[in-house]
């Protein structure tokens, strides 16, 4: 949307007049959501994205933000409803596969977060979060093959990505090959990640 504002705040308050016009503008909801967001509360911006949806349903955007915030309070399975609801709306939408697959993963579910990653990065093929956690999930599937092929792609893409790297390191760990483990896990810490002490700790012995 067009804006004069120079600030959030001139931004929220925009917003809201352009509301008191038109209170049942999806969009305007949605943008005031992400503004509340941007200023860390959670609060308002649920409240703006559920406005969003109500008012305009297809906007799949919202119900991937309103998924972020379950996330955030710890509400995996809040995350995991409203990604799907967005999935429903979009079906070739990357993003909420993603955010399925993520979730399912920590919910130990990792068949269906490897199938739900697959969809994602499939739609998107330069979906570099997806990629990781698909190498992530891999690995727990007990194939480093596949976790080694797509954390490459992920890298192609981004090279300073940290999780990548990481789990590059943990599949070649599982392959018994020590020296390229201890180069990625090296290259993780270059980029700022911050690698699990467990992993650290083993690496330290092939030095």
């Amino acid at each position: 949307m067009q804006t004069n504002a120079t600030n959030v705040d001139e931004f929220i308050a925009e917003c809201k007049e352009k509301l008191k016009d038109n209170s049942e503008c999806g969009n305007t909801h949605y943008n005031l959501g992400v503004a509340y967001l941007s200023k860390g509360d959670f609060f308002e911006a649920e409240s703006c994205f559920r406005e969003a949806v109500e008012n305009s349903p297809t906007m799949v955007e919202a119900y991937v933000q309103l998924g972020g915030i379950a996330m955030h309070q710890g509400d995996l399975e809040g995350c995991l409803n409203y990604n799907k609801l967005a999935i429903q709306v979009r079906p070739m939408f990357a993003t909420p596969h993603g955010n399925v697959g993520f979730v399912l993963l920590q919910m130990g579910e990792v068949d269906k977060a490897a199938r739900a990653l697959e969809k994602a990065v499939k739609i998107d093929p330069n979906f570099v979060q997806a990629l990781a956690t698909l190498g992530s999930a891999y690995l727990m599937e007990g194939d480093p093959e596949r976790a080694i092929e797509v954390c490459k792609r992920a890298l192609e893409i981004e090279p300073m990505f940290g999780p990548a790297w990481n789990n590059l390191a943990l599949a070649h760990l599982e392959k018994g090959e020590t020296a390229k483990a201890v180069e990625y896990v090296d290259k993780a810490i270059e980029t700022g990640f911050d690698v699990p002490q467990g992993l650290l700790d083993e690496i330290a012995q092939y030095r």
